[in-house]
């Protein structure tokens, strides 16, 4: 299994207009003067944006439908052809395009606290409210997880459910408790298994917008749209007996649930991963503050090279 890249490839595409190499001329005859080299005129070649304007250009006439004689094509006609194939079929929003790119790579996680819990839908109520619910995303494709250590701390096993509904047991293979990420390694994965893309925070910007996935409540999965609110913050946890630092500030919803879940920017790349919500009364539901370890933090985590 090939480790996934932790940068997205370059979108610049390779330079295929480059002319191939020159051949070399045929040898002079023994005593013949040498000729004067001649040079190679080269056809003028369309370039590859005028034949998609002339495609754009057709598609907009015939979407106008036939202009009055005399009438020349304006920026109003085009911008009015545009509008009309919009109202048609609108564009997917950015969100769903970002959540489109990652959705196949989280992972549901539950830690089941006894020997007889096997994780399925049980009908013993209680013993379902025992269970620690939270997410994890695939950052190798050979089932390896990143998720927050106090989701499976303390629990006897621990099983996931991939996006395609596949389930298997997972181990703990790594733990790094000063960010609260632990690495889970499942036995068993989809043959399809995608790793999410990730990419470093170092140009991540207050404003920039970003979608939470994950589980709240077991429900899922789950997508909540905001905005980066604020980076370096520090958050303590309840019981105060630790802080964490260096964490992405953010509006997205999330709830119980979320935590371990993926942090992703527009272009579908994880930059965190969701660990807390900072609710000033006793309640622990969202009221608009949530914070993110850094992928770069929870890459480290996974022995996976810094960016």
């Amino acid at each position: 299994m090939k480790k996934a890249p932790l940068y997205s490839r370059s979108r610049r595409p390779a330079d295929a207009t480059q002319p191939p190499p020159a051949e070399a001329p045929p040898p002079a005859a023994p005593g013949a003067a040498a000729a004067p080299p001649r040079r190679r005129q080269r056809l003028p070649q369309a370039p590859l944006w005028a034949a998609g304007g002339a495609v754009i250009a057709t598609a907009l006439l015939l979407a106008l439908g036939p202009l009055r004689p005399g009438h020349a094509l304006t920026q109003a006609d085009i911008d009015a052809a545009v509008r009309a194939s919009l109202e048609k079929e609108p564009l997917p929003s950015a969100a769903a395009k970002a959540y489109a790119a990652v959705e196949a790579s989280v992972v549901r996680v539950i830690g089941l606290m006894d020997e007889h819990d096997d994780g399925r839908a049980a009908s013993d109520e209680a013993r379902a409210m025992q269970r620690s619910l939270g997410t994890g995303v695939v950052v190798i494709d050979n089932g390896t997880i990143l998720t927050n250590l106090h989701v499976v701390w303390g629990a006897h096993k621990v099983r996931v459910i991939f996006a395609d509904g596949t389930e298997s047991n997972a181990r703990l293979v790594g733990v790094q408790a000063e960010n609260d990420l632990a690495v889970l390694r499942a036995d068993h994965i989809p043959d399809d298994l995608a790793a999410a893309t990730m990419r470093s925070t170092g140009d991540l910007r207050p404003g920039d917008h970003v979608i939470a996935v994950g589980h709240p409540f077991g429900i899922g999965p789950s997508v909540s749209y905001g905005v980066v609110s604020g980076l370096n913050r520090e958050f303590r946890s309840e019981a105060g007996k630790r802080t964490l630092t260096n964490l992405i500030q953010f509006d997205a919803a999330a709830n119980p649930g979320n935590s371990g879940g993926p942090l992703v920017t527009m272009d579908g790349q994880v930059v965190g991963i969701v660990t807390a919500i900072l609710n000033p009364s006793e309640e622990r539901t969202f009221v608009g503050i949530g914070f993110a370890v850094p992928i770069e933090n929870a890459a480290a985590a996974a022995g996976m090279p810094p960016f």
